[in-house]
């Protein structure tokens, strides 16, 4: 697959463009990502035409939309950055973007959880930096992070999932957008999106299968929004579990006694959380080969992203 568009917050690459002159290197992001990706770096403060030092910001006033005023002078430059915000947007909407991740604790840039000061001075966790907020609201279905949250194993998995499904996606929608590629991409993804939330595999697979009663361009904006929908819903141990007695399903005839034993036994201590997911994963995918099960060869669960990135090795 080609490299997948990404925004992210230029600090994370390592350029030196924070308001102290430094940066927040996250090595995993431009190293080990960044060998799949191709980032759109963005630093709201400098590109706005601040420079480097310079006077750090905070948010003040109405938590849904608070005013970004400068710490020590106090002076006001929302509206300043509000415009440059939809001039950026405009550029970022060509990049036909497949996800961001934001600097968290930003006034411009992060996520969530950004202190906001009443005018009292006194700051509370409840913000959004106006950047990611306005890009967010222009941009709903794009999946975005921010990179402390990341660290964790379960939010970066699934983080990196989505914006590989998006990526191949859009591929296939660009192509041709056509019932016959929708059907396609569906079919190929029923068992990650089981996943995620058997609930949405059954709506997106009624909506495919009346494909023909509504407009191609309807169509498919109504199952992206279900799609991206669906892989926001983190997977749990239980509905990956679920998935694989679905797999194993496929091969009741021809695995043996003891092939089927230790499979249950692995997908047992799977739940159990004794291995990680990879193991049974890796097993399935043995008998897939070995038995040459061609739906399953077309099943992007299992082989969802490159292994190199190690996302289904923690427990």
């Amino acid at each position: 697959m080609e490299k997948i568009p990404i925004g992210i917050s230029s600090c994370l690459l390592g350029e030196n463009v924070r308001y102290n002159g430094g940066h927040a290197l996250d090595r995993f992001l431009r190293d080990t990502l960044g060998r799949y990706v191709l980032y759109t770096p963005v630093c709201p403060e400098v590109e706005c035409g601040f420079g480097i030092p310079r006077e750090s910001f905070r948010l003040v006033g109405d938590p849904g939309k608070p005013r970004l005023i400068t710490g020590k002078t106090g002076i006001d430059h929302t509206d300043r950055m509000e415009a440059w915000v939809e001039m950026r947007l405009r550029d970022l909407e060509k990049q036909k973007l497949c996800g961001f991740i934001f600097k968290s604790d930003s006034p411009s840039s992060g996520m969530e959880r950004v202190k906001v000061y009443d005018d009292n001075g006194v700051p509370r966790k409840i913000g959004v930096g106006i950047f990611a907020r306005i890009f967010m609201e222009h941009f709903p279905l794009v999946p975005v992070e921010e990179e402390g949250r990341l660290h964790d194993p379960i939010l970066r998995e699934n983080f990196i999932e989505r914006i590989f499904t998006y990526k191949r996606y859009r591929k296939g929608m660009e192509e041709k957008e056509s019932i016959k590629n929708l059907v396609a991409f569906h079919t190929a993804h029923k068992l990650l999106l089981m996943a995620h939330s058997p609930k949405y595999l059954q709506q997106m697979g009624n909506l495919t299968a009346h494909a023909k009663q509504f407009p191609p361009k309807e169509l498919i904006m109504q199952y992206e929004k279900l799609l991206m929908e669906a892989t926001a819903l983190k997977p749990s141990a239980a509905k990956h579990t679920n998935v694989l007695h679905h797999i194993m399903g496929y091969f009741k005839k021809v695995l043996s006694t003891d092939e089927k034993k230790e499979l249950l036994e692995v997908i047992d201590q799977y739940r159990g959380e004794l291995i990680p997911l990879i193991v049974p994963v890796t097993l399935m995918n043995h008998y897939v080969r070995k038995y040459d099960e061609a739906y399953l060869k077309e099943q992007v669960y299992l082989n969802p992203h490159p292994l190199e990135l190690q996302l289904r090795n923690h427990v």
